[in-house]
């Protein structure tokens, strides 16, 4: 062992506290980097995802107000784009829980017409009870969304895969039950009239409302407050952002993906005990795009394709402004080729905007 060593090992405590008193108390210092307005804009719009919508939809209704005049403001237009949203804004709230953690959900339309569908016929051609009716309509939306749940959370397939392929499995499962026809309102009406209790409507003042336009708010004010401010909500939102990261502070993420899925069915199942109230019967083709128009309201409402980031309040505004614009290009004249031109094009921006957004979290 050399000098050198050995004088090192003879230093005793002293020595150390010698040196350290002589040694710089000065800390690392890192140079903050500021990015300016536009860093601020994108550090904004990342925590409160929901502004831009509104913007949007503030934007949209000055809009057609000014070019459609009178007529697209009188109480009466916009309650109607209320109601025409009701399905979408719904099922578009089931796909926000699954988007939320980095999923897709190509099912829940067809998992919607499959409720109404078995509850029609159960109604119909077996004259069951209705709280029977609506106990089997939520089973079969349960089951839809345990199936979707257990091969995505437990076997760990692609959600994007598992959903296209129960899309296939239900879809033929709605023209097996149905038989290809429709259940008429009559018939409904003779056997089971509180199928049809959504579609009920009342007027306050200039606006008509239906029930279910009303349920749809509920609905959208209940999930924000399970999103936004209990535990299951911070895990939803946690494991869509970085589930490594939320399973090793402690969250279980296959029974709360699970959870997702299972809840996602049951407000399918919701969703479609609407659209009996909406349409006024049971057809295997309603609701035939719900699948499409869910995800769109989901992503121009400002929630992330990539999970982490959203809120059902953005959904429904993201709703809206489909409704709006449709409504909108009708009411001064525009084909139907430029409504949906109209939202494609919005669905591209809020995609632009998302990854945008996306940079200033990496």
């Amino acid at each position: 062992m050399t000098d050198e060593k050995l004088a090192v090992l003879r230093r005793g405590p002293a020595d150390y506290e010698v040196a350290a008193a002589g040694a710089s108390s000065d800390t690392a210092q890192f140079a903050e980097t500021d990015g300016g307005w536009l860093r601020r804009i994108q550090t904004f719009l990342n925590e409160y995802p929901t502004t831009v919508p509104l913007l949007v939809l503030l934007l949209g209704v000055v809009l057609f107000s000014w070019i459609s005049g009178r007529t697209f403001l009188h109480p009466y237009n916009l309650s109607l784009i209320l109601q025409q949203v009701t399905i979408i804004g719904t099922v578009g709230m089931a796909q926000t829980l699954i988007i939320l953690t980095a999923g897709i959900d190509l099912s829940v339309g067809v998992v919607m017409i499959l409720t109404t569908v078995v509850a029609g016929r159960a109604a119909v051609s077996f004259g069951l009870p209705a709280e029977f009716i609506f106990a089997i309509g939520l089973s079969v939306g349960l089951g839809c969304g345990l199936l979707n749940g257990l091969l995505v959370a437990v076997f760990r397939l692609p959600p994007f895969i598992v959903t296209l392929g129960t899309f296939a499995m239900i879809g033929a499962m709605v023209l097996y039950v149905s038989g290809s026809q429709t259940i008429s309102g009559r018939e409904l009406a003779e056997t089971t009239p509180s199928l049809l209790l959504t579609g009920t409507s009342f007027r306050i003042g200039g606006a008509q409302l239906t029930v279910g336009s009303i349920l749809l708010l509920v609905l959208a004010a209940v999930l924000w407050f399970v999103l936004a401010r209990t535990a299951f909500g911070r895990h939803v939102h946690a494991v869509g952002d970085a589930p490594d990261a939320a399973r090793l502070s402690g969250i279980n993420v296959r029974n709360t993906l699970l959870a997702v899925y299972v809840v996602a069915g049951a407000i399918c199942a919701f969703a479609g005990w609407l659209m009996i109230g909406r349409v006024g019967a049971v057809s295997p083709t309603s609701g035939a795009l719900a699948n499409l128009d869910s995800i769109t309201a989901v992503v121009i409402g400002g929630t992330s394709l990539f999970g982490g980031r959203g809120s059902v309040l953005g959904t429904l505004i993201g709703a809206l402004i489909v409704g709006v614009f449709r409504n909108g290009l009708a009411l001064s004249g525009a084909d139907i080729l430029w409504q949906e031109f109209a939202v494609g094009l919005l669905v591209i921006l809020a995609v632009l905007l998302d990854q945008w957004i996306r940079k200033v979290s990496q």
